[in-house]
């Protein structure tokens, strides 16, 4: 039986960044595909039946005694994460939540057992978004939460399509969305995760039960200038989009500063045609704004885009606002919750900033969340972290859940 430490111990030199440090797994990158191997390793080590849907999610089945076939698995339970990592990322965000999933089966299964429903482990692909700009595309495919038409034609940084990607990667791209089949097997949905920020710590608990997730989204900002040489172009002649970039970055901070509980971040930029001696012609920023409100989430953005055309026109420049992606703020299933904190005992219940598959999925089937410490109180960075002792008493947490539930 392995621990948890140990499952993430034996994947712990797959994708590692040698320039920003942590780890860069992008969707269907070399590390991403090495670590689905692994999982299907892992879980036929344990019985289980792997399969990958139209979708690209890969299913782990523990079907029961009157299910060996892998017929009628409709309401099944469901646990999971993903594998995929944001560019630097640390090693637990995705990885502990499928990790901690093989551990529970260890755990069910040295109890004795026997699930009255078939169970699966599944694994997301694209939850972070690093690579196709849109998080969670795996659950809100699965879901019909996006067009399919939409992610077809989704480009990644080196010009690749999704269509073009899926079809290399043995999925077709004609039959991506919404799969009612697979959405009827999953009777509950649990995810267990690393918390992405300190409430467990000032708590002084190792596990706590998600209550929401607040709305956020993504959006595109194209600031269009004129480009030139930067040697021969006097000061007073230019249409400069980094200059108005630079001032638009000030104020999105100062907008969402000003609300309460608001969340604004430019976390990338790219400049067009991005040299050194060269004056860029356009300047595209990625925006990620949250609140626990949707309409006030609507209106920083408004607000947003708003002072970034003033700030534009005053440079020279013009600026043009494009949405990529957008969850509102999700309550999770009262019942399963409520399900989750009789079996652990009371645990805290958590809010979260971060989104998750588990958010998407829980419009269409009942879900719920488990959050597991960690120390350092950071993620999206290498600093993240979760100790040995709390990495277990989560598995251990997930098993009694899923026990209670199968």
């Amino acid at each position: 039986m392995d621990s948890v430490s140990s499952l993430l111990n034996s994947i712990a030199g797959v994708g590692r960044d040698p320039i920003r440090g942590g780890y860069s797994r992008p969707v269907y990158s070399h590390a991403e595909l090495e670590l689905r191997e692994w999982f299907a390793v892992e879980a036929g080590k344990r019985g289980l039946e792997v399969e990958t849907d139209r979708n690209g999610l890969v299913w782990a089945w523990w079907d029961n005694d009157n299910n060996n076939d892998g017929a009628g698995r409709e309401g099944a339970l469901v646990t999971g994460s993903h594998l995929d990592s944001v560019p630097g990322g640390g090693a637990f965000d995705g990885p502990l939540g499928v990790a901690s999933a093989l551990a529970a089966v260890d755990l069910l299964k040295a109890r004795g057992v026997q699930p009255r429903r078939s169970l699966a482990v599944t694994v997301f692909p694209e939850e972070e978004g690093s690579r196709f700009g849109v998080a969670c595309l795996g659950s809100r495919l699965l879901s019909g939460a996006i067009d399919p038409d939409r992610v077809r034609n989704l480009v990644d940084p080196d010009g690749n399509t999704f269509a073009d990607v899926s079809r290399a990667n043995g999925i077709d791209p004609g039959r991506l969305g919404r799969d009612d089949e697979a959405l009827r097997n999953i009777g509950d949905f649990v995810e267990l995760h690393v918390e992405q920020g300190r409430a467990l710590i000032d708590l002084n608990s190792a596990v706590a039960v998600g209550s929401s997730i607040l709305g956020h989204g993504r959006w595109k900002l194209r600031i269009s200038g004129q480009g030139n040489h930067a040697g021969t172009t006097l000061m007073e002649d230019r249409a400069d989009p980094m200059v108005a970039a630079a001032q638009i970055i000030l104020a999105i901070r100062k907008t969402a500063a000003a609300q309460s509980h608001a969340r604004a971040t430019v976390g990338r930029l790219q400049p067009i045609p991005g040299g050194t001696n060269v004056i860029a012609s356009r300047v595209d920023l990625w925006l990620d704004v949250r609140h626990p409100e949707d309409a006030v989430t609507s209106s920083l953005v408004e607000a947003i885009h708003g002072q970034a055309q003033k700030t534009a026109a005053f440079e020279g420049c013009t600026v043009s606002l494009t949405e990529e992606s957008f969850s509102g703020t999700v309550h999770f299933d009262p019942a399963l919750q409520r399900q989750l904190q009789n079996t652990l005992k009371n645990p805290p219940t958590l809010p979260t900033g971060a989104g998750h598959d588990a958010g998407v999925l829980a419009a269409v089937v009942p879900s719920a969340m488990l959050y597991i410490r960690n120390p350092t109180g950071i993620s999206h960075s290498p600093e993240e972290f979760v100790e040995r002792d709390d990495a277990d008493l989560g598995a251990a947490a997930l098993a009694d859940v899923l026990e209670d539930l199968l």
